[in-house]
């Protein structure tokens, strides 16, 4: 008889798990950003929600988490249940800069999530406010040795890809200038607009509306060719400056130990998102470029990501501690 409870209880607690696994989601679904408001990563996490909610009939909300270059964000999401019910949408520097940049980093990006997609990629613009006299990218290069860590560049933060892009830009150019770190990109194309600082390494989304209103001048983007929507703006490399070809990027994580058919999925629903006709068509019209891999593409994507970044790092000796 006993053995007969026991077996009836396993059964009824199988199901209750099943049933609870199969329910899902059940409650808002609240997503990570660990940057401010207004920059490329929370653009993407806000454009497709509308589409996941109607997906599944529940809220998902963005809880934007800035500090540390996205330190401060990445480590609440490891410290999450992984439920599916708290997710991570950040950029390349979380999940491939960060571990060579912070000695005392609370997370480590290639054990502590389960990783979902890289959703988007964009190529950065070298921006430059109106009252900077170059034209090019070769009178800034001019500019620069004439001024040895005197021109600004602004960065969304310290090890951001903004950041890294203008420091690799500095080696394959023998030059130097004066980083201005921010909390994050807006602020950061606040003060390039308003003159305050010199120069930056923008994400083509966030710089084309100043682009195309002529308050920020552009010299080049750092993608492998030109971008569609600036067709006559030249690449680093047409420039005469090689090995510069940068993307930003931006991905989706969630805490690691996610069940298999939660994870299945918000892969799924994400990837679907991200290719609905009108969301597609509005985020390549901002530049962007439609990733949507798995999460096995994602885990090479990101050893890859992160062993270039290293040696970046190491070669010019930068730390964000």
């Amino acid at each position: 008889m006993n053995a007969k409870k026991l077996l009836l209880g396993l059964a009824v607690g199988m199901s209750v798990a099943l049933g609870a696994q199969a329910a899902w989601p059940e409650k808002t679904i609240t997503v990570i950003v660990p940057f401010p408001a207004g920059g490329s990563t929370d653009a993407i996490a806000r454009a497709i929600g509308p589409k996941i909610t109607a997906r599944f009939g529940q809220p998902w909300i963005i809880d934007n988490r800035p500090g540390a270059t996205g330190a401060i964000g990445a480590g609440m999401v490891k410290r999450a249940a992984p439920d599916g019910y708290t997710l991570m949408a950040a950029s390349i520097g979380v999940y491939a800069m960060n571990p060579w940049l912070q000695k005392r980093l609370a997370y480590d990006p290639a054990k502590d999530f389960d990783l979902l997609t890289v959703a988007v990629r964009a190529p950065n613009v070298l921006v430059a406010s109106p009252n900077v006299k170059a034209n090019t990218v070769q009178e800034l290069i001019a500019t620069l040795k004439q001024n040895p860590g005197k021109v600004t560049f602004a960065s969304s933060g310290n090890g951001s890809s903004d950041h890294l892009t203008a420091e690799l830009f500095w080696q394959k150019t023998g030059t130097s200038g004066l980083h201005v770190p921010y909390k994050g990109g807006a602020p950061a194309i606040t003060d390039l607009l308003g003159g305050q600082t010199d120069v930056s390494f923008v994400n083509i989304n966030t710089a084309l509306p100043h682009i195309k209103a002529g308050k920020l001048k552009v010299l080049a983007v750092t993608g492998e060719r030109r971008a569609a929507i600036l067709p006559k703006v030249p690449t680093l490399a047409e420039s005469g400056i090689q090995g510069v070809d940068i993307y930003s990027w931006q991905a989706f994580a969630a805490p690691k130990g996610l069940p298999k058919d939660v994870k299945a999925k918000l892969h799924g629903a994400i990837v679907a998102a991200i290719n609905e006709p009108d969301i597609k068509a509005k985020l390549v019209e901002q530049g962007f470029e439609i990733v949507a891999n798995t999460p096995e593409q994602f885990e090479q994507f990101q050893k890859l990501e992160s062993a270039r970044w290293k040696n970046v790092i190491e070669v010019g000796k930068i730390t964000a501690d």
